[in-house]
């Protein structure tokens, strides 16, 4: 006779498998599709979501929990069993929260969106995306009702992608960061412009851009053997287990940027779970614990390894190889310098590291405005311009680099964006830490490996999956919680070596 652990681990396997098979779905749709299968695809993916949800929230699976939980009470707290069992626990009881109705409605919305942000964002046509974001912003009210709050109404919804985080401490952190960088920038901008991009603004051959993404992301350790790099128009990376998990970017003829970091940053990703502890297979803890977290590893990849002098010391001279008109008369330090140039832009994606986190707070600010009833949709564009013009100092041009460039607002994902500047701080603590713990770190990246790092990396914070809350494998792995103290440090001590301060 089977256990009562072993019963819920073959329900847990069954629904993992309807859940990556409703992800293959959804990457072929991204990247292959033809745009006519839309509307079937959408249907298929609908079903396959119903199934999924009615299986996870059943009475059935609730009672197998509760059994497999007394069966494994003794067992340790950071046991694989223990943490599944928390994780299931508390993601059983949220799920139970959302009607399959409400679910149902969640998939329609959010795959009639896409195309219609794809398309608006194309023709720079807000208007044709408006009824689409109204109806998701429906959405992201109802699932915070049935989700429920104590504090903010926002919170529920932060929750959902950083479990234990309050938006009071986002708001708090945010401006704690906004207070120390806006005087480094300033300080950056009264210096006047010492660096020049307009190496990586040239013409630069797709076919060859492709060839050294790939060279690339094997350098920094994603592995292409259990990877695929594909296109579309807005990067992201997904998994359908350890051993296939996939990465994309996209192309610009004239600017190398967007597909170099695109392609890093989404390595980063892949990278964290292609480190899972195999035991952790078909199960839900073989994802990373947190978007935050999760972010952590795409930033310090893009990043602090990415954007570092050393790593292109080891590898500018692949790249002027394969661009040798382009490149061939610059040298690695005003390549170093051209990719770290500090100047506010329209596109998060393409933000250096020092105003990055301003275009996040932009977005914090305005889904609150938009979830509190503070802000109509139709004044979205105008709103979003004037955040800039505060935050950043420029104005959008077209709405299309402005409130259309993201994908995040076609499905009701707010309390998402928050999670990427506290990938930030992550990835600045996280890294701070691995070189206290292990200087060699620090040696082999002045020589563009990441050997150590990756090994650190694995150990202390992929193999885990989301075994641990946020805050618990912050504290596990770096004996306090998160700090902005090492970003800060980071940022100032880089940039002002750049620009002489």
């Amino acid at each position: 006779m089977q256990s009562h652990f072993q019963n819920l681990l073959d329900k847990v396997y069954e629904i993992h498998d309807i859940d990556k098979a409703l992800g293959v779905l959804s990457w072929d749709k991204e990247t292959n599709m033809p745009k006519a299968g839309t509307e079937a695809r959408i249907q298929q993916m609908t079903t396959l979501r119903r199934l999924s949800h009615g299986k996870f929230t059943a009475d059935e699976m609730g009672e197998l929990i509760e059994k497999a939980a007394n069966e494994t009470a003794d067992l340790p707290y950071e046991s694989d069993e223990a943490s599944l069992i928390r994780y299931l626990r508390r993601s059983y009881a949220e799920a139970r929260q959302l009607p399959p109705e409400f679910v149902r409605r969640v998939s329609e919305v959010s795959g009639k969106a896409h195309p219609a942000w794809v398309e608006a964002r194309e023709n720079n046509d807000f208007a044709h995306f408006q009824p689409h974001l109204e109806e998701v912003l429906q959405l992201v009210k109802e699932m915070a009702e049935l989700l429920g709050y104590e504090d903010e109404k926002y919170d529920p919804l932060l929750d959902q992608y950083e479990h234990g985080m309050k938006t009071a401490e986002v708001r708090a952190t945010f401006n704690a960061v906004k207070e120390a960088l806006v005087p480094l920038r300033e300080a950056i901008v009264e210096r006047g412009s010492q660096v020049d991009d307009g190496l990586v603004h040239q013409p630069f051959p797709v076919d060859k851009q492709k060839a050294f993404a790939r060279y690339i992301a094997d350098a920094v350790g994603y592995d292409f053997s259990r990877g695929h790099l594909g296109t579309v128009v807005h990067p992201f990376a997904t998994s359908f287990s350890r051993n296939d998990a996939r990465i994309t970017t996209r192309w610009y003829p004239d600017f190398l940027n967007p597909s170099l970091f695109g392609t890093l940053h989404e390595s980063g990703h892949a990278m964290y779970e292609q480190g899972t502890h195999p035991n952790l297979a078909r199960t839900p803890l073989a994802r990373g614990t947190s978007s935050g977290i999760h972010e952590s590893q795409s930033r310090m990849i893009e990043n602090v390894v990415g954007r570092s002098l050393g790593f292109w010391q080891a590898h500018y001279p692949k790249l002027q190889s394969l661009f040798p008109e382009q490149l061939g008369n610059h040298d690695v330090n005003a390549f170093y310098r051209a990719i770290n140039k500090v100047q506010p832009s329209y596109i998060r994606v393409e933000a250096d590291e020092l105003t990055y986190n301003f275009h996040i707070i932009l977005r914090f600010e305005l889904e609150q405005a938009m979830l509190n009833g503070e802000l109509a949709i139709a004044d979205l564009p105008t709103a979003w311009n004037d955040k800039m013009q505060e935050l950043l100092g420029v104005v959008p041009p077209t709405d299309t680099e402005g409130c259309l460039q993201d994908v995040h607002w076609t499905r009701p994902g707010f309390g998402y964006f928050p999670t990427y500047a506290l990938g930030n701080l992550y990835a600045a603590q996280f890294y701070e830490t691995a070189v206290s713990q292990n200087p060699t770190i620090a040696e082999e990246m002045a020589q563009g490996k990441t050997d150590a790092l990756l090994t650190w990396l694995r150990k202390k914070i992929h193999q885990y999956g989301r075994k641990f809350t946020p805050a618990e494998l912050v504290q596990k792995a770096t004996g306090e919680s998160l700090t902005y103290e090492p970003f800060i440090r980071y940022v100032t001590e880089k940039f002002s070596e750049i620009y002489e301060l």
